[in-house]
């Protein structure tokens, strides 16, 4: 979101048709309309105001006001146009958009949100299963023999096949967010960086990350189980079992397993490595996506180019884009990480997982690598570099799926917006 650029002083309210009160006065005096050629003259043609203007939204701080029928509109981008005869319907028509503003703004983020948690977990159920079958021959690179395979599954075993574990994919989310939120209040760990950062505040932060991920870890590995084991011989588990394994991984009690287990103390430092270099790309690729969509919005505001819709369109868009593209290039890049860190925490759980070579029938995992690095070199091996890329067809189709999501809805915001205007 934009910041505004106004000379000292402007809030802004006084030059729209409203009433403010004057410094050093204790009464409401009319605001000056754009009548005088003058004041017009000044406002509009000063560049640094055109862009920042899109930020005042009309009712929203400004009292009571009454707009004489003479007056003529200001034409921003993102005012709403006053009726001539009164200021009472311009109040109610600045409210609705208002309104509309805040409720497009919610639905364009519970779409987001619906998508890469509900939607999307199809694709990470498969993509997972792929990832830990080392017994598999069909890689599943593309998305093409990720929809036939995805289509199998369903028809063998009902769609309850592919939206397993989902619950518990919302409770290790929940787990990090609190853990991250207790450590930060009792520790003098920060869980935001300021723009005035230093290497020490830096490594702060990103210990409180790492803090985080050793936290969430016993609970990730029961999601885990949960996502890839088959519905074929998986029992009705409550939602609460995720946690109920979790903490029985940590005091090894409760949780069937063999003796090719890993403990968790040898599973600290690829989960650290994924989840701290997963945050540290999304946050470099968010933070340089975000500054050249602020960069072109910016231009095009000054070169006057852009519409009450698309201004309003830039409030919300921007920062949805680059998560999109954060999140995107962390998972592609790390992928041969994360096939690794799955195989580990999954080894010697007793799990059963889908045939994902024919789409029925089930295979037992029963690797027994040695560590992280026995892990990258056996797969390396027995199955080639393209072995750390298993499933990565399912991420082709995540992303597409939410790329058409966002799009669409925009088209939806659009529409609304200009129906409203």
């Amino acid at each position: 979101m934009m910041h505004p650029r106004r000379p000292d002083g402007f809030d802004g309210l006084g030059y729209r048709g409203g009433a403010r009160d004057e410094q050093g006065f204790g009464v409401a005096f009319p605001a000056r309309s754009f009548s005088s050629g003058s004041d017009l003259g000044h406002w509009v043609t000063t560049p640094p105001d055109i862009p920042g203007s899109r930020n005042l939204h009309w009712g929203e701080k400004s009292p009571a006001y009454s707009v004489p029928s003479t007056s003529t509109p200001y034409e921003g981008p993102a005012e709403e146009p006053f009726p001539s005869g009164g200021g009472g319907g311009g109040a109610v028509q600045g409210q609705s958009s208002e309104q509309l503003n805040r409720f497009a703004g919610f639905g364009i983020g519970l779409a987001s949100l619906f998508t890469e948690n509900v939607l999307a977990h199809p694709c990470i159920v498969l993509r997972r299963q792929c990832q830990v079958n080392y017994h598999a021959r069909h890689y599943h690179l593309t998305p093409f023999t990720v929809i036939n395979i995805m289509y199998s599954f369903n028809k063998t075993q009902g769609p309850r096949a592919l939206w397993k574990g989902m619950g518990s994919t919302f409770i290790v989310q929940g787990v990090t967010l609190g853990a991250e939120g207790i450590i930060s209040e009792f520790t003098p760990l920060p869980r935001e960086v300021s723009h005035k950062w230093n290497p020490k505040q830096i490594g702060e932060h990103l210990l409180l990350k790492a803090l985080t991920y050793i936290v969430a870890m016993p609970f990730y590995s029961a999601s885990l189980i949960e996502t890839v084991q088959s519905e074929i011989i998986r029992d009705n588990t409550g939602i609460l079992e995720c946690v109920k394994e979790g903490i029985g991984r940590v005091i090894g009690l409760g949780v069937p397993h063999s003796k090719r287990l890993l403990p968790l103390l040898s599973l600290i430092f690829p989960t650290v490595l994924h989840g701290v270099l997963h945050y540290i790309i999304s946050s470099i690729i968010q933070k340089f996506v975000l500054l050249i969509l602020k960069r072109k919005t910016y231009n095009s505001h000054l070169a006057e180019s852009s519409s009450p819709v698309q201004s309003m369109l830039d409030a919300y868009f921007p920062e949805l884009i680059a998560n999109f593209a954060a999140s995107l290039c962390s998972d592609v890049i790390l992928f041969p990480l994360e096939t690794v860190l799955h195989r580990l925490h999954i080894q010697g759980t007793r799990t059963i997982i889908d045939n994902t070579d024919l789409g029925y029938e089930v295979l037992p995992i029963n690797t027994q690598y040695e560590g992280m690095r026995d892990c990258i070199n056996t797969i390396k091996q027995e199955e080639g570099v393209l072995g750390f890329y298993k499933g990565f067809g399912a991420v082709i189709i995540q992303y597409t799926l939410h790329a058409a999501v966002l799009q669409i809805t925009k088209i939806i915001y659009s529409t609304l917006l200009q129906n409203s205007i």
